[in-house]
């Protein structure tokens, strides 16, 4: 794996290069979405041609030989994927986020480790997840991972495995000797490590974020992270990865009105009281529409907002006040994202009559995705944390979801 010599496409590529080249991929990519997640074909082939586009090269530093992309910039493609398929955008989230991990790292502590990992993405390596567990306590690990010889073993049972799929990499994380979690990175022929797709939400249903078992799996040295999974920390990593769930969201409306619109115009007919002769005519409908539209704005304005202040924060060299700003407005991002992502897919019905409810059309992918999407995170808790925050002064958690 460590010898394919793929084209390295963000080197020398300017950020807005690289973007035409990754949006010139998105008609294929939509163009069978709703027909993939109908009949549950995974979209392998979405994943690796964005990959190889350079979709996860754009943080990479110029330096390194990528195009040193804002945050703004990756939400911004994201955005625009997660609008033609929402489940191939969740998919790409731990490879993304594994890359904003990488540039918090001080360059003594993990320069070797960062310049490894850029020339992979640089080579159009993808990477999965392997972290979160059921069956135990809210963020408990119960997998081990026990040093033999030279070597180590990890054995355990990971579920919610992001993009495994699709993945050449799976990121781990395990519990040693000492009780303290450990996070690796293997490749996914290792013998022992086995991917199923027995994920089985009502939507998302093509993120492979099913089951990742890891049977007595050889661990090598340096495959181990420089830098231990820390607990209760905030980083600006965080708010990064809510606000890619958040991103997720807004596609997920902006989708909707696109299927709203098309459906309007080629499928519908106006209701037999209506005054219009054709239902783009009937002023329910343009309603209907215009309030979708608004909705699927107001999304996409706000995690843009949220994406320039993780920029603010990284150009104040992860100030800890910024970075809790940063958390904050991604929590307000997350909160109106969900509402408008699922008001935007129940009002897709009101275009059209009975039809709009044919298998055929599959209109109601947008409702059950942005519904799993949202249950990532109760929104609840991040209205109440808002709250507190602008009340008090209270800092947000510190549980990884803020």
């Amino acid at each position: 794996m460590e010898n394919r010599h793929l084209n390295r496409p963000g080197v020398t590529m300017s950020v807005q290069a690289l973007k035409d080249r990754i949006y010139a991929l998105l008609p294929h990519i939509e163009a069978g979405a709703a027909a993939r997640e109908r009949d549950r074909q995974l979209p392998y082939e979405a994943v690796r041609a964005l990959a190889q586009a350079g979709l996860f090269t754009l943080r990479v530093p110029e330096a390194a030989g990528g195009p040193g992309a804002s945050v703004r910039d990756v939400i911004e493609v994201l955005l625009a994927v997660a609008s033609v398929d929402s489940n191939t955008a969740q998919a790409l989230r731990p490879g993304l986020a594994f890359l904003e991990g990488l540039l918090t790292g001080a360059e003594d502590d993990a320069g070797s480790e960062r310049d490894r990992w850029f020339a992979r993405y640089l080579d159009g390596a993808v990477l999965g997840n392997a972290g979160w567990e059921v069956g135990g306590a809210n963020g408990a690990i119960s997998a081990r991972i026990v040093r033999q010889g030279d070597h180590y073993r990890v054995t355990g049972s990971k579920y919610y495995s992001t993009g495994a799929l699709y993945a050449d990499w799976i990121s781990v994380v395990a519990l040693d000797e000492d009780d303290q979690p450990r996070s690796f990175v293997l490749p996914r022929d290792r013998q022992g490590l086995v991917l199923l797709d027995d994920f089985d939400a009502m939507g998302q249903r093509l993120t492979a974020s099913g089951t990742t078992r890891l049977d007595d799996v050889i661990v090598y040295p340096d495959e181990l992270r420089a830098r231990t999974v820390q607990e209760g920390t905030r980083t600006i990593v965080t708010p990064f990865l809510q606000l890619f769930l958040a991103t997720v969201q807004a596609g997920i409306a902006r989708n909707a009105l696109n299927d709203a619109v098309r459906f309007a115009r080629d499928h519908a007919r106006p209701i037999k009281h209506s005054s219009a002769s054709r239902s783009v005519d009937d002023p329910y409908v343009e309603l209907s529409v215009g309030e979708i539209a608004a909705r699927a704005y107001a999304a996409e304005a706000v995690v843009l907002r949220a994406a320039d202040t993780i920029d603010r924060a990284w150009a104040a060299g992860q100030d800890p006040a910024l970075v809790e700003q940063a958390a904050v407005e991604v929590a307000q991002a997350q909160f109106i994202t969900a509402d408008s992502a699922l008001k935007a897919a129940e009002r897709v019905f009101d275009v059209g009559g009975a039809s709009t409810t044919s298998r055929q059309h599959n209109l109601d992918r947008h409702w059950r995705n942005a519904r799993t999407v949202t249950n990532h995170n109760p929104r609840d808790w991040k209205a109440a944390a808002v709250g507190a925050w602008a009340l008090k002064g209270t800092p947000p958690p510190t549980s990884g979801l803020f």
